[in-house]
C-alpha cells in the first residue's frame, strides 16, 4: 500500500501522528529541543486536547533557526527552514480527522521535500525522465513515514512508543545531515 492509500485509511490519532512524527524528525531545522514536542506525543497517547501543548511548542520553536542562522549554510537549509516553521504553524488546534488530514498529507509531502533539499545525493542532476530512485535521505524518509502509519493502523495507541522511536531515529539523521552541510559551508567559507 502507498503513502498516500495509508495516509487515505488513517483514523484521527493516525494522522495526528504521522503529522507530527513529520514535525519531530524536521525538528533539527529549528534548532529546537526535542523535548518540546513531548507534550503533543503524550495527548495523543491519553487522548487529551493538544491545543494548549501545540501553542506552547509554537512559541517556542517559531523563530528558532532564524533566517540569519540559515543564510549561513545555504539557501537549500533556508528553504527547509521556512517549510518546517510553516508544518508547524499551520497544526489545527483541533484534532479531528477532517482537521488533521490536510495538515498530515501537507506534513508529509513537506518533510519529503525538506529531505530533498537537504539530501547531498538529490544535488546530482535529475533524471529527465524521472524513473530513478529518490535519494537515500528522501527514501529514508518514505520509509519512515509508510512505518509510523503501519504502527498506528497495527497497533493504534501502543504503537505510538514505536512511532516516537521511529521518528527520533529520523530526527538524528537530519540533524547529522545539517551539521555536516554546516561543517562543510563552513569550511568551503560559504
Amino acid at each position: 500500500m502507498s503513502l498516500e492509500e495509508r495516509i487515505a485509511r488513517a483514523d484521527e490519532r493516525g494522522l495526528a501522528a504521522s503529522g507530527l512524527a513529520c514535525l519531530d524528525r524536521c525538528l533539527p531545522l529549528l534548532d529546537g529541543d526535542e523535548e518540546l514536542l513531548r507534550p503533543l506525543w503524550g495527548s495523543l497517547a491519553d487522548g487529551s486536547d493538544w491545543s494548549a501543548p501545540l501553542e506552547k511548542a509554537r512559541g517556542a520553536l517559531l523563530g528558532l533557526g532564524g533566517e540569519e542562522a540559515a543564510a549561513a549554510v545555504g539557501d537549500e537549509h533556508a528553504a527547509a527552514v521556512r517549510l518546517v516553521a510553516h508544518m508547524l504553524d499551520t497544526a489545527p488546534a483541533e484534532r479531528t480527522a477532517e482537521a488533521v488530514r490536510p495538515w498530515a498529507e501537507s506534513c508529509s509531502a513537506v518533510s519529503l521535500r525538506v529531505h530533498r533539499l537537504l539530501d547531498p545525493a538529490a544535488e546530482v542532476a535529475p533524471d529527465p525522465a524521472g524513473t530513478e530512485d529518490p535519494p537515500p535521505l528522501v527514501a529514508a524518509e518514505l520509509r519512515r513515514q509508510i512505518t509510523v502509519l503501519e504502527l498506528l493502523e497495527g497497533h493504534g495507541k501502543q504503537g505510538l512508543r514505536r512511532a516516537l522511536d521511529v521518528s527520533g531515529e529520523g530526527r538524528r539523521v537530519l540533524r547529522a545531515v545539517v551539521s555536516r552541510r554546516a561543517r562543510g559551508n563552513a569550511e568551503s567559507g560559504v
